[in-house]
């Protein structure tokens, strides 16, 4: 009768966590929310325009010809330190304008060993985006990747 009575309490409880876990945004999703408004936050704190509009998106690629060159960040600059989570932040950020424009959900999977990078965008239109891929991009190969003209796009594909 024990057994039966821990196979009942294990069972429910895996059940109630498989319910709970349903409904919650993957962590990776919630992270680039909360990047998103951080780096909105420090862009501004350092005079660059960040009010998730699209044309903010501009002030992006401003961002990237002041503080990058030839695809590295500048010695000293904004980007000096803590490249990774702060080309994360940005790409969610890219990512967030894109969204609140256009429309989305945010797609991201925490078992992925590269989540951040992964992390995706589906919009309403039906097309998949990944924002933290382009903002790398725009790191490595400068303006010929701009962020300005990748939101653009959208406006033509929506």
């Amino acid at each position: 009768m024990t057994n039966l009575r821990i196979f009942i309490v294990t069972a429910a409880l895996v059940l109630i966590s498989s319910v709970a876990a349903l409904g919650a945004e993957p962590k990776i999703v919630t992270d680039a929310l909360s990047s998103a408004e951080w780096i909105s936050k420090a862009l501004i704190s350092s005079g660059y325009k960040a009010d998730f509009s699209l044309d903010s998106l501009r002030e992006i690629d401003r961002f990237f010809e002041e503080q990058t060159a030839d695809g590295k960040a500048k010695a000293g600059g904004l980007l000096s330190e803590k490249l990774g989570q702060r080309i994360f932040s940005i790409g969610a950020y890219v990512g967030e304008v894109i969204r609140r424009k256009f429309g989305g959900k945010w797609e991201g999977n925490d078992a992925d060993p590269q989540a951040e990078i992964n992390l995706s965008l589906k919009l309403s239109s039906g097309a998949t985006i990944w924002p933290v891929q382009r903002v790398m991009k725009r790191l490595k190969n400068g303006g010929e990747d701009s962020i300005y003209a990748y939101g653009a796009l959208m406006v033509r594909t929506k």
